[in-house]
């Protein structure tokens, strides 16, 4: 039986976390269950094994290298005191900010995850109230579209496998049926992409989730694998911006300083300014979609201003009227 990435991942935290030694590559490919089949070449252990490394120090996982005591070759251990968590404390607004998130996934395949983090940091004596007590339900019940094919998606990339699903160019397509390789899924401007290889086409691809239905793994597990210096998220940008363009035209937003980081990554040029006796930047930002990005804008709330195109400001005054009234 073939162990999933995430056990095996798991099995290689509690190894290094256990140990107050350092334990070398070829240890952990004896003892660690994922890793000691007979089968696997040491040269397909060690990319395994590299990738395993990589995937947990993306993940803020503290991984320390020194020499092992037995044979002096580099070995690895975990320093459980970085590695705790510190106690998490919350200001009011940022509990809110929470709850508001919790709001959001309201799809039955992912909001049992959300309202179960919601719980837990209310055991632990943290204020993240309801959406009904701040007033948010209305407004932040707006899914991102594909829940409903994110789940086994996720799977099949968490096994290494290949995925069939059917998928709509468009409202009126009738769907094409497409087999994927697929290697991570990531959002962009509210929405979620799956990228991988297709194999139709022979080429890396970008699908909207909302638009897949009947996903389906096929094929042995393990096989698939993101390649390296792979940046999923760029690739979803460049597909995305290709596909809407631009419609010519630029807006300029004020935002405070150290906020609205979504809006910070689309502008093109940041200009110190301040708005009403606040410090921040002013943003070049190239429109691609008015509706889009008045709603990035209403996101950030007061710390988001639009000075220019006065379409754009009315979009977002419109917005902020609707909002006034649902909570009103």
């Amino acid at each position: 039986m073939v162990t999933s990435k995430v056990e095996r991942q798991i099995n290689l935290v509690i190894c290094l976390l256990s140990t107050k030694q350092y334990v070398t590559a070829e240890y952990i490919r004896r003892n660690v269950s994922g890793y000691h089949d007979q089968e696997r070449s040491a040269e397909a252990f060690n990319r395994m094994f590299e990738r395993d490394k990589n995937d947990l120090r993306d993940l803020g996982v503290p991984l320390v290298t020194g020499p092992s005591p037995e044979s002096g070759i580099e070995g690895y251990r975990i320093d459980p005191d970085s590695y705790s968590l510190p106690d998490i404390t919350l200001d009011e607004q940022e509990a809110a900010a929470i709850a508001m998130a919790a709001a959001l996934w309201d799809n039955s395949d992912v909001s049992t995850i959300s309202q179960t983090a919601v719980l837990k940091l209310q055991a632990a004596g943290i204020d993240v109230r309801a959406d009904d007590e701040i007033g948010v339900a209305a407004v932040s019940q707006r899914s991102l579209g594909g829940e409903q094919s994110l789940t086994p998606t996720l799977a099949a990339i968490d096994a290494g496998q290949a995925i069939t699903f059917t998928y709509r160019a468009g409202a009126t397509s009738s769907g094409e049926r497409r087999t994927l390789e697929p290697w991570g899924v990531v959002t962009h401007r509210g929405r979620w992409y799956v990228v991988g290889h297709d194999r139709g086409r022979e080429a890396t691809r970008t699908f909207r989730l909302s638009r897949l239905s009947d996903v389906t793994a096929i094929g042995p597990a393990g096989v698939v694998h993101r390649p390296e210096h792979t940046d999923l998220q760029q690739i979803v940008a460049d597909a995305v911006d290709a596909a809407t363009g631009s419609d010519g035209r630029a807006a300029r937003v004020w935002v405070a300083a150290d906020r609205a980081a979504g809006l910070r990554r689309l502008a093109t040029s940041s200009t110190p300014a301040s708005f009403d006796g606040e410090e921040g930047d002013d943003l070049v930002i190239e429109i691609m979609s008015l509706s889009t990005l008045a709603r990035m804008i209403l996101a950030v709330g007061p710390d988001a201003v639009v000075r220019e195109p006065a379409e754009l400001r009315d979009l977002v005054i419109t917005g902020l009227d609707r909002i006034a009234g649902v909570n009103a």
